[in-house]
């Protein structure tokens, strides 16, 4: 059975503190979790690669910049330092799953499994990426 993106405006009105009834269904929190977790570690993977000045910013029509997740997981994987190697894996990794999450209508197979490995992905991501 195809996934009720409405579940998702349940969970907002959940996390804005006016719970629905009923609340949001267990896929739509799992879900939700798998977003969360790789945007985690984007942003703090995009944040140090503006502060260690290895990111550009992007001009409104710049073609290398129209992707940024593209353009972070590459600066990433372009680095010689192996754990920026290792960053990039970690990000490609969390983003296959962000985007079956935030786009699939089909049911995720081994939802729990995939939600409790991507989290522990993104902590260590974070852990590594505090490291660099």
């Amino acid at each position: 059975m195809a996934f009720d993106w409405s579940e998702y405006a349940r969970l907002a009105q959940e996390l804005a503190g006016d719970p629905p009834e009923p609340a949001a269904g267990q896929e739509a929190r799992a879900r939700s979790a798998l977003s969360r977790a790789y945007y985690a570690a984007f942003c703090e993977a995009r944040n140090l690669l503006k502060k260690r000045k290895l990111y550009t910013d992007p001009g409104r029509d710049d073609e290398e910049h129209r992707n940024e997740h593209r353009y972070v997981h590459r600066k990433f994987e372009q680095h010689q330092n192996f754990n920026y190697q290792k960053v990039a894996d970690n990000l490609k990794r969390l983003r296959i799953d962000r985007n079956i999450a935030d786009y699939d209508d089909r049911p995720i197979r081994q939802l729990e499994r995939t939600v409790a490995r991507n989290i522990e992905l993104a902590w260590r991501t974070l852990q590594l990426l505090s490291r660099l």
